[in-house]
């Protein structure tokens, strides 16, 4: 159980539901995370500024690569409800997580995220080197923030103990 409770939408103030409301307009769907983080309204909108910089990634980075560092991440910091979320994209992209041969690229992007997960004060040179010899330092400022809110998320998820969505269940790794 988790040890935060969503916000009961009944009861809630006018600016939670506003910005429960806002949430769902944007994005179709509500998650135990995002109830439980509506108890801040501005402390939704920073966690939800990940799909900001993910659409800034996106005209370089697309979203196979994003998912992959981002399932890598939260494998890395043994995130359960990041880790379901990213299986999920990938399966119902036809796509099995277990099977996937990442590209030169994404092996790249991937080597990056863990290290930022594992010890954001070890992230090799090498990795940095790598990086910087394939994008501008502008996608790289909008991944490590990307990275940075990831890692965020894996933490929350993990000290609140956000119970899994249901509908997340059956992408869960047996």
């Amino acid at each position: 159980m988790a040890y935060l409770s969503p916000i009961d939408y009944a009861t809630a103030s006018d600016d939670i539901r506003a910005e429960h409301d806002r949430e769902l307009a944007l994005r179709g769907r509500m998650t135990n995370t995002k109830r439980i983080l509506l108890h801040s309204p501005a402390a939704h909108r920073i966690y939800a500024e990940w799909f900001t910089l993910r659409d800034l990634l996106k005209p370089t980075l697309d979203d196979r690569a994003i998912w992959l560092l981002s399932k890598a991440m939260a494998e890395t910091m043994r995130a359960e409800i990041p880790v379901t979320f990213f299986r999920r994209a990938l399966i119902e992209n036809g796509l099995d997580p277990e099977a996937i041969e990442p590209t030169a690229d994404e092996t790249l992007l991937i080597s990056f995220g863990m290290a930022i997960a594992a010890d954001a004060n070890a992230v090799p040179a090498e990795t940095w080197a790598a990086l910087k010899a394939r994008y501008d330092e502008t996608l790289l400022v909008n991944l490590t923030a990307f990275a940075g809110i990831m890692v965020a998320t894996c933490v929350f998820t993990n000290a609140v103990k956000v119970e899994l969505d249901p509908e997340l269940e059956m992408y869960r790794r047996q």
